[in-house]
């Protein structure tokens, strides 16, 4: 019999366990384990049952439970703190959540042969998703002192890209066996079974350093996204941290697109290829369409997989967003749904950095704002590159009436991220906290920077319109409120009224000044 999960197979006949093509190598107790968990995959296994089906009764120690179930996790990718496929079930056992295809062992199978019919064993023999090899990164500059750094960027990226839920990074001293050597990036994904690679270059030049990146599909060789990183030579480690943290950021987002499009080609998609999907519709704009379209994609994942911890804490993202953006006239009711979600994905993975997030943005947008600056700073402690954890304490900083404070924690989302696919986001943030203080002329200048980055955003518009109108400038208003109403027309200022506004003074009044210039701008009451 065969058990096959994600990109692995479980063979009982061969007593192997394989990713793709390569045999992992498993302690006999650890495959028993493993298998014991995936034969009882419908229920919760307490400890005694481990006990008796895998150490005949015999009395075993917590501590060597705990190596053999840390050890079975790590076999198939998967950690305490992930728990993607090896739940614990707190004071209750142990669950394989994981979605499994039973298959018979073929007699027979030629030597790269897969039957076409068989889409679960094509996948057994592919490269995991989000697996990736951070290659050593090139030192153009004339000066070799300079190895040290460039290594440093290399083994940095291959920490950090590591904390991307649901990633597979090779470690970086078999990255390193590549340094020096020409080789197509082909016959290592091969080697290594991975479906990316990332490849770089680091060159000073003057009192500038300039790092070059691209990232390269490994079982094709196509390059899918290039970008070059520029900075002024001035503290080395601090430069190392920012670039490291830009390249991390950018490539969370690129390694989305590409998951996204090889989904879409697959005829049987499962949980991971259905949230990729949905990740990938939540990047196209914060709209009501796009986000019933990533709510759709995450629903489905969910309805193969209810324990998906990434399905379900986006599901709650989706829930937050159609709760604080104004796009619904029941936000209370997404909130709730939110917080409710997130709170679930939270007791299954309790280090899930985004989780942390999305419950800090309902904390704080329901005025629980001590509690949502801990969970943000939480999330930061799980991911360093999480900058969206920065835009929200500048949120905080709005409801606790220190608005003059937002525009420092956006600075410092905008630092770990200039490019970033939310930045509009930030920018509208930072703007807000400017309407508040009636810092309204820098208000305006943020709202239009916001537009510059993205003018399919809905708040942004509806901002810059009551910036103007306070200002004066009544014609420009008028406009910008039309270019908001035109990407949502069924925006109305008793949606922004509908939103139980509490907090210290400064922030109420603020409120009421934001509804005051769309008032002067034309935007419909409703």
């Amino acid at each position: 019999m065969r058990y096959l999960f994600e990109d692995y197979v479980l063979d009982t006949d061969q007593r192997e366990l394989r990713c793709g093509a390569v045999l992992i190598a498993t302690a006999p107790q650890t495959f028993d384990l493993l298998l014991y968990l995936i034969r009882n995959r419908e229920r919760v296994v307490s400890k005694d049952d481990l006990l008796g089906a895998v150490w005949s009764g015999r009395i075993v120690s917590d501590a060597a439970l705990t190596t053999r179930m840390n050890a079975a996790r790590g076999a198939i990718g998967d950690t305490g703190e992930r728990q993607r496929l090896i739940r614990t079930m707190p004071r209750k056992g142990f669950r394989f959540v994981g979605t499994v295809q039973e298959a018979q062992r073929p007699t027979t199978v030629p030597l790269g042969h897969v039957a076409q019919n068989d889409d679960a064993a094509q996948r057994s023999l592919s490269p995991p998703r989000l697996s990736i090899v951070v290659l050593p990164f090139v030192n153009l500059s004339s000066a070799p002192e300079q190895d040290y750094f460039v290594d440093g960027v290399t083994g940095s990226l291959t920490t950090d890209l590591s904390r991307i839920s649901g990633s597979f990074v090779i470690g970086q001293h078999t990255a390193f066996t590549y340094k020096g050597k020409s080789v197509d990036v082909r016959q290592i994904g091969r080697e290594l079974n991975v479906r990316y690679a990332l490849e770089g270059s680091v060159q000073r030049c003057d009192d500038r350093l300039r790092v070059n990146v691209q990232l390269i599909d490994a079982t094709t060789g196509n390059h899918l996204w290039a970008d070059r990183f520029d900075k002024s030579f001035a503290d080395l480690l601090d430069m190392q941290d920012e670039i490291v943290a830009r390249i991390a950021r950018t490539l969370d987002v690129q390694l989305v697109v590409a998951e996204s499009r090889r989904a879409a080609r697959t005829l049987n998609p499962d949980a991971a290829d259905l949230y990729f999907q949905g990740r990938y519709s939540w990047n196209k704009g914060l709209t009501p369409e796009y986000l019933a379209e990533a709510r759709l994609f995450f629903e489905q994942a969910l309805a193969i997989d209810p324990n998906n911890i990434d399905a379900l804490s986006w599901t709650a993202t989706v829930e937050s967003a159609l709760g604080v953006l104004f796009l619904t006239d029941h936000p209370h009711e997404h909130l709730t749904a939110a917080e409710t979600k997130v709170l679930r994905a939270l007791c299954l993975a309790p280090d899930h950095a985004w989780a942390h997030f999305t419950l800090a943005v309902v904390l704080i947008c329901t005025n629980r704002v001590a509690r949502g600056m801990a969970e943000c700073e939480r999330a930061l402690a799980l991911d360093r590159n999480l900058a969206d954890a920065h835009e929200m304490l500048g949120v905080a900083k709005n409801y606790m009436g220190c608005a003059a404070d937002t525009e420092s924690h956006i600075n410092e989302a905008l630092r770990l991220s200039p490019r970033d696919i939310s930045a509009f986001r930030w920018m509208n943030t930072a703007a807000f906290a400017k309407l508040l203080i009636a810092a309204d002329a820098e208000a305006a200048v943020w709202f239009a920077r916001g537009i510059e980055a993205n003018r399919n955003y809905p708040l942004l518009h509806f901002g810059y319109a009551a910036a103007l109108a306070l200002l004066g400038r009544l014609d420009e208003a008028q406009v910008a409120a039309k270019a908001g109403l035109a990407l949502d027309p069924g925006f109305t200022i008793r949606r922004v009224k509908g939103v139980s506004v509490s907090g210290e003074a400064t922030f109420v009044a603020g409120i009421k000044r934001f509804v005051k210039g769309m008032h002067i701008a034309g935007v419909p009451e409703g």
